[in-house]
């Protein structure tokens, strides 16, 4: 089961990746011209590697919750995910970026913490 904490690094790669694809879908150059970046048309396999990654995210932030030292990372990285969509649902396409930018900060500092964690117990 701490098997599964090899993993982190690759989702904090995740995090960063995502984070400069948000950049560019919703960032400033965006939102001057008044884009909307659901008319952007996301590569098809941009969109199935994002899509599938996340749903192993999720899958992933789960199955943390399995393994005693890493379940409080991974109740952290589910509510983190559940508050951010809550607000990115309710707000304007001008505060989007900014919720997801704060978001991945605080999954990025939740997937350091594990790493840290996991090194520790090897």
């Amino acid at each position: 089961m701490a098997s599964l904490l090899l993993l982190a690094p690759l989702f904090f790669l995740f995090e960063l990746w995502q984070l400069f694809i948000s950049e560019r879908y919703l960032g400033l150059k965006q939102i001057a011209r008044n884009g909307d970046p659901r008319t952007l048309g996301l590569g098809e396999f941009t969109a199935f590697f994002w899509s599938t990654t996340l749903l192993l995210y999720g899958l992933w932030s789960l199955s943390l919750l399995l393994v005693p030292f890493a379940r409080l990372s991974g109740l952290g990285l589910l509510l983190v995910t559940a508050i951010g969509y809550g607000f990115r649902r309710n707000s304007g396409i001008k505060w989007v970026l900014v919720i997801l930018t704060f978001e991945g900060a605080v999954r990025i500092g939740i997937l350091t913490s594990l790493v840290w964690i996991a090194w520790r117990r090897l």
